[in-house]
């Protein structure tokens, strides 16, 4: 008996679901860092047992939009209510159910087995967990509500072994040495990005997009070419910083995750240019990939 599905990760910003897929997955595929709105596509990662293949899906953090490039993320984020076999919900210890109120009624109508992780629980007691579980089964009398902590990989193995009961039988849908739906240039923008908003400071991360020019990998090396985009003038300075020290950094950060990621030297040339508004022209969005139907 072979079991396969796919297991969809929803819930709103900074709740942790990038460091859940990743435990789960056992790879980074996910880009995580400490600010809101990091994800901005749908993200699969496989795990594959001789048993078993689970199709597991990161989306962006649920929020009512405010530009046509958070439209499409928002999106993504209701697309893996489509195809689901199994819903992970996740929340933490400090956001209230009633967070993003239209995304979560069209999440309680859903057929499939739901399971709200209420991640965080280390920010919390006993008590006020006690509560926050109280407070879900409330709202989502049908979900079961397991308490994580991701960042202590507290209750992951629970939760895997939970959603491994609740997978329907089914052959692969993917080659058993697959491990993401992503091409390689997917995973070399998403890291240079990841570095850009580690090292910018407030609007600069989000209005930057990557793009790959070349990725040539003989024997020995990658070469790799990537465009940084940015919206304005005066954001292309900071990116570049002083006598280009900004980006001297980001790039030595970016080769050293690269060469980490595919385990082989990099060669990595940065650039960086201006796109006015990208994030609302439909055609450049359409470029960088955020075409979710």
């Amino acid at each position: 008996m072979h079991k396969a599905g796919f297991v969809n990760i929803v819930g709103n910003p900074n709740v942790g679901k990038s460091t859940l897929m990743n435990l789960l997955v056992g790879e980074r595929i996910s880009i995580t860092t400490f600010k809101a709105q990091t994800t901005r596509h749908r993200i699969m990662g496989i795990l594959n047992t001789p048993e078993m293949q689970i199709c597991f899906s990161d989306t962006p953090g649920v929020l009512k939009p405010n530009y046509k490039l958070q439209e499409h993320m928002l999106k993504f984020s209701e697309s893996a209510l489509q195809d689901a076999d199994v819903l992970l919900y996740v929340t933490d210890m400090v956001e209230t159910p009633d967070k993003n109120a239209d995304f979560l009624e069209k999440v309680q109508k859903l057929k499939v087995p739901i399971l709200v992780l209420v991640n965080k629980i280390d920010l919390g007691d006993q008590e006020g967990l006690a509560k926050k579980v109280e407070e879900w089964h409330a709202v989502m009398p049908q979900a079961e509500i397991i308490p994580i902590s991701a960042l202590h990989r507290f209750n992951v193995d629970v939760v895997l072994r939970r959603i491994q009961e609740l997978l329907p039988e089914s052959p692969a849908y993917f080659d058993k040495d697959q491990w993401t739906d992503k091409p390689a240039r997917f995973f070399v923008s998403e890291i240079i990005r990841e570095k850009i908003l580690l090292y910018y400071d407030k609007e600069i991360p989000y209005s930057v997009e990557v793009r790959v020019e070349l990725f040539k990998e003989d024997e020995r090396k990658i070469h790799i070419s990537a465009i940084i985009y940015v919206e304005r003038e005066s954001q292309k300075g900071i990116i570049i910083g002083h006598q280009g020290v900004a980006l001297k950094k980001v790039g030595t950060e970016a080769r050293k995750a690269l060469e980490k990621f595919f385990d082989k030297p990099i060669y990595l040339q940065l650039f960086v240019k201006v796109d006015k508004d990208w994030r609302s022209s439909q055609r450049e969005l359409n470029s960088f990939g955020y075409n979710p139907e």
